[in-house]
């Protein structure tokens, strides 16, 4: 259906796309991409570990345990020292992530281990390449992490959330060298398979990744109480070159399994009752199945429209401060209304 109303809305302005879009599971795009919406016009990275003798990785002061991706972008060309050293302010750390950003030197000192990297990442002699590792120092595998059951762990993600990151930002960077960004190649992808749960490690419990009303896979429902981190939604994201043009997922309609996604989230019974006895006395009376999907027509808009920016597309934009310049809001309200709703306004000294 979605795909549908996507052709069509293409087709009115003037362009053709493919159906149907592919599909990629949650954890395959953080593997391969680093993010849950990536843009398809950039390679892939790759995971170029095995490349490297033990000695080398101890050498690099690599962490053998955590994946090491090759970034490569195609067709950047020979870069100066300097232009390298840009590469390093690209770089956002998560979890004690490193970059390297001259490969070229650690082809000089493991040539045998560089030749193999290069053959594994596919990266011809003029396309950039940038490992991205996690440090021996840290000695970070995730396995302490309640989540860490899952095909990506915690300490894996902070490794590829940070590849993710300096991929697309080198990709942005070179654009006018490779010529991957061109005007009219769209490229749709459905990412499924959402983890149900989210470790929060401050609260030291589990939150809904999506919302707690979210339906489980039914082969993951033995898994609930027992190995939350493995659960996957029944949630899907469709995503176009990089953005996210729409999320949704199919709902929970049985009141046993919103009882026990309840009490996975660390929520009694009595505490349930109080919070969603509404709810799940609806649940009662049998809700049929159901789901659905909410699409942002604006990015929509943005994108047809070859804009950079929502703000462009928007009629009213509001200000970075949240101000609406054209009907000057918000603006103060009586004190008399304020009352009535029992709200008070504490003005900080």
């Amino acid at each position: 259906m979605v795909e549908g109303f996507l052709t069509a809305a293409f087709k009115a302005a003037g362009h053709e796309i493919k159906t149907p879009f592919p599909r990629m599971d949650f954890d395959d795009a953080i593997r391969q991409y680093g993010i849950d919406k990536p843009d398809l016009r950039v390679p892939a990275f790759t995971d170029v570990g095995d490349c490297f003798a033990a000695a080398d990785l101890e050498a690099l002061a690599i962490n053998r345990d955590l994946p090491v991706i090759a970034i490569r972008i195609p067709h950047v060309g020979e870069l100066s020292r300097k232009e390298r050293d840009d590469i390093k302010p690209l770089f956002v750390s998560k979890g004690g992530a490193r970059v390297f950003e001259d490969f070229k030197r650690i082809e000089t000192k493991f040539p045998e281990a560089g030749a193999k990297v290069r053959t594994k990442a596919g990266a011809a002699a003029d396309e950039l390449l940038v490992l991205v590792v996690g440090s021996a120092r840290s000695g970070a595998t995730g396995d302490e992490h309640p989540a860490s059951k899952r095909k990506v762990t915690p300490a894996e993600m902070a490794i590829y959330a940070s590849a993710g990151l300096l991929r697309v930002a080198l990709a942005q960077k070179y654009s006018d060298r490779h010529k991957l960004f061109q005007k009219g190649d769209y490229r749709f992808l459905w990412v499924t398979n959402f983890p149900m749960f989210e470790w929060d490690e401050g609260e030291r419990r589990w939150n809904a990744a999506h919302h707690p009303f979210t339906s489980p896979h039914d082969e993951d429902m033995d898994k609930l109480e027992t190995d939350p981190a493995m659960v996957r939604a029944l949630a899907y994201d469709v995503v176009l070159n990089g953005t996210e043009l729409g999320s949704g997922s199919i709902r929970i309609h049985r009141q046993d399994v919103q009882s026990k996604i309840f009490h996975a989230l660390g929520m009694t019974e009595e505490e349930a009752r109080s919070r969603f006895g509404f709810f799940l006395e609806a649940l009662e009376y049998g809700t049929p199945p159901h789901g659905g999907i909410a699409l942002g027509l604006d990015r929509i808009v943005m994108i047809l429209a070859g804009a950079d920016s929502l703000r462009e597309v928007i009629p009213f934009p509001k200000t970075a401060a949240a101000k609406d310049l054209m009907m000057e809001a918000p603006t103060p309200v009586a004190e008399g209304q304020l009352r009535e709703l029992g709200i008070g306004v504490v003005v900080k000294k």
